[in-house]
């Protein structure tokens, strides 16, 4: 596996910008969305580096009663935010009913929201370098929790064929053909089902990043093993990073990676995306990546936010005066643009200001923006 893992020199890393015509143009327009980041480096920075939120959700319609429902400003929201790609992620564990039609029905939901957006899905790793030196916003199309294949192997073919290159393969609840053992839930399976084995094999074969978010140790262990390629954990934090408000740490404690956990998904050449739960400003959350980074290496850390980029409905930012009548904002944390009180730069802005106040590089910054990602992807997709 550690054949996948590559370094970038500060050339390559840089290379985007020099590729970019109107590169002044474009830091200007970045410099736009940074609001009180005062650092000049920052719009620099994100204007060099790809960004990517690698577990971010979008809600959208999954049942024949909510279609079509409202438009989202995807595109506006993620211009605002300064992040290049995201994993656009869904998941259909919540509802009661089927599954399957819910997926179908959530991909289209999302055909239909791109296009309003005049944005693409990026399959490959071309397609995502491509869509940042032409300043474009992009999504990787990604679902949380395999619940729709049922026991059907042939669906993650078909799943491909719809633009998915991000599988996680457990969620909250478990599948009605189980995959294996989710970190939340008593051990039932002994890790890793035969059938979840498959999945594995299939993405390989297919040429789907598996995501291993909600696989409690001995799942991991043996997804590991099953796998010919690198592996995500889009979204999780080190179990030493607990924040200052013990009722929310003990209610994510057991979603939390531990090091020897963080440890082996590193050594097979994989990544893990840190969330913003549990941090409660852009210095805390910086302090978690480097936490993470510490144990297992700046070349194996990603942002995986956990959050939403929009809301259904909704316009950048609030409108002036407030909501409308009757609307509310979420509250803080649930939007990427808003994960922190007061924040009035987009997400990405405010996220590279702290990383330099906690001393990471601008090549390091860039490999945990995105660089990490897109070798990972490009490994698990062969593009």
């Amino acid at each position: 596996m550690q054949d996948f893992k590559r370094s970038y020199s500060r050339q390559q890393f840089l290379s985007t910008v020099a590729m970019t015509a109107g590169a002044g143009m474009i830091l200007r327009a970045h410099s736009a969305w940074a609001a009180e980041v005062t650092d000049p480096r920052v719009a620099e920075i994100v204007a060099a580096t790809i960004g990517i939120d690698t577990h971010n959700h979008i809600d959208v319609p999954l049942t024949a009663a909510e279609i079509p429902g409202p438009d989202i400003d995807l595109s506006d929201e993620m211009k605002r935010s300064g992040l290049s790609a995201i994993c656009m992620t869904f998941a259909t564990d919540y509802q009661q009913g089927d599954a399957y039609d819910r997926f179908l029905k959530g991909l289209s939901s999302m055909d239909r929201q791109l296009e309003r957006n005049k944005m693409k899905r990026s399959l490959s790793t071309a397609d995502l370098r491509s869509a940042h030196e032409k300043s474009l916003p992009t999504v990787i199309q990604a679902v949380e929790g395999a619940h729709f294949l049922q026991g059907h192997l042939e669906r993650v073919e078909e799943a491909y064929h719809r633009g998915l290159r991000h599988l996680g393969l457990l969620h909250d609840s478990d599948a009605s053909v189980p995959l294996g053992d989710v970190y939340t839930n008593p051990p039932r399976y002994a890790g890793l089902t035969a059938f979840g084995t498959s999945v594995i094999k299939e993405c390989n074969r297919l040429g789907i990043l598996i995501d291993l978010a909600h696989a409690n140790m001995q799942t991991t262990q043996m997804a590991l093993a099953a796998t010919t390629r690198p592996v995500i954990i889009s979204h999780t934090g080190l179990d030493t990073q607990l924040g200052s408000d013990s009722r929310m740490a003990q209610m994510m404690r057991p979603r939390l990676i531990r090091k020897e956990q963080a440890k082996i998904v590193a050594n097979a050449g994989g990544i893990i995306g840190v969330w913003t739960h549990l941090a409660d400003t852009p210095l805390d959350y910086a302090r978690n990546i480097r936490a993470l980074a510490d144990v297992i290496g700046v070349d194996h850390v990603c942002i995986g936010t956990d959050t939403k980029l929009t809301q259904p409905g909704s316009r950048p930012g609030p409108p002036p005066g407030g909501p409308p009548p009757g609307q509310q904002h979420p509250r803080v944390g649930e939007r990427t643009n808003q994960a922190w009180q007061d924040q009035t730069a987009g997400f990405y802005y405010v996220v590279v200001d702290a990383m330099l106040k906690t001393g990471f590089t601008h090549d390091e910054i860039g490999k945990i923006g995105g660089e990490n990602f897109l070798r990972v992807f490009g490994a698990a997709t062969g593009k």
